[in-house]
């Protein structure tokens, strides 16, 4: 009844081949050796089978297969002179070593392999409760995101992002990168979405909402962050924007980060700010300017939104990932669309290996007839205009 558990619960569907083949060896290596006489010893061969049986199976079941080719040599021992000769008691007690060392290493790799799992269903619950994930439609705006961590065991790490409704009819959106990655700087990312999350609907004007996101993150960083492994500097990159319903006008303030890019017509072009605030958690260092930065987001429109990790991804030969030069070669039918050629893009750059921690935020603005409840539940003073993306430089 057991072993039945075992083939129908932990085995996997293609491993039921293998284990037909290791118990076959058993057979075929004893009968074969029965056959040929003393003259060559092919008992020690049977250490194959528990070995076979490790790759695809756990310890339990990896025991009873080298307990199956004991056996076997036992029988070949009684029809080679009986089980009291050196080179049979040899042989017996080296199988029965090797079997048991290959059924700990199968232990030790399925403890492990748990570990991991609950480490990743952790991750899967922090992400959840941390990024909240936005809905696909909010407002006059449907939203796509992606969110890649550097560390493989992590789902998330120090890139944030958020969007949000105010109060009145405006969709607020934050991204933002913690200096570092990886899960040393989560405590600092949520410090910044929490903030901009509970001031999102509070402030009137966009200015304020950064205020008070800078003077959340400035009380709380240091409480937060991990200065015990990382004593230098802790500020988040970030730029916030207003999207209002009607109208094509939204404001944005950049906080030190990489410029969004705007697509429209098959073009990209880099939305430079023209004031660009210091980094969140350095602002007391300098003079602050809290004037926004307006542009123009119409129907049809995709406002492209990212973390250093994309345009620093580097290729095995070192080349940097040209994130405008590939936004404007692929089709952009929906968010939906890009993001997902944007992503298979990056990882063919990287060769799927990613050293920093990478987010996307896609936005694109359907006609103001067609307003929707988000299906999720989530939470003027100069002009930008776009510039040709080759052009942006990146602060902070």
């Amino acid at each position: 009844m057991r072993l039945r558990g075992v083939w129908r619960d932990r085995l996997p569907e293609q491993g039921r081949g293998l284990l037909v083949t290791a118990l076959a060896l058993i057979v075929a290596i004893a009968a074969v050796d029965i056959g040929i006489g003393t003259s060559v010893h092919l008992g020690p061969l049977l250490v194959i089978a528990p070995t076979l049986t490790a790759v695809f199976a756990g310890p339990r079941l990896t025991a009873l297969v080298g307990a199956l080719a004991e056996v076997a040599l036992v029988i070949i021992a009684i029809f080679h002179g009986g089980l009291t000769t050196t080179n049979h008691v040899a042989q017996l007690i080296a199988l029965a070593v090797l079997s048991a060392m290959v059924a700990f290493v199968c232990y030790v790799r399925e403890r492990h392999a748990r570990e991991l799992s609950r480490l990743r269903s952790v991750a899967e619950t922090a992400q959840r409760v941390l990024l909240r994930p936005p809905p696909r439609r909010i407002g006059p705006l449907r939203v796509a995101w992606l969110y890649l961590a550097a560390e493989d065991e992590a789902q998330i790490g120090g890139d944030l992002l958020a969007v949000a409704r105010a109060d009145h009819a405006c969709t607020r959106v934050l991204i933002g990168d913690v200096r570092g990655h990886g899960l040393a700087s989560v405590g600092e990312a949520s410090v910044a979405m929490s903030a901009f999350r509970e001031g999102a609907h509070r402030y009137a004007s966009l200015p304020e909402l950064v205020t008070a996101v800078e003077e959340s993150v400035c009380r709380n960083l240091e409480e937060v962050a991990d200065t015990a492994h990382d004593a230098g500097e802790h500020f988040i990159t970030a730029v916030m924007i207003d999207i209002p319903d009607q109208g094509p006008q939204a404001e944005m303030l950049n906080c030190g980060h990489p410029p969004p890019l705007l697509i429209r017509g098959g073009q990209a072009a880099a939305l430079n700010s023209r004031r660009p605030a210091p980094p969140l958690g350095l602002r007391a260092l300098c003079v602050l300017d809290d004037r926004t930065d307006r542009f123009a987001l119409e129907p049809g429109d995709l406002l492209l939104l990212y973390t250093d990790g994309v345009i620093e991804a580097r290729s095995p030969t070192g080349a940097f990932y040209p994130l405008a030069e590939r936004v404007a070669s692929f089709p952009a039918s929906s968010p939906e669309a890009l993001l997902h050629h944007i992503h298979r893009d990056l990882l063919a750059h990287t060769g799927e290996q990613l050293t920093d921690d990478a987010a996307f935020l896609i936005i694109e603005r359907t006609p103001s007839h067609h307003l929707h409840r988000p299906l999720l539940a989530s939470h003027a003073d100069g002009r930008t205009r776009p510039q040709p993306a080759g052009r942006h430089g990146l602060a902070g």
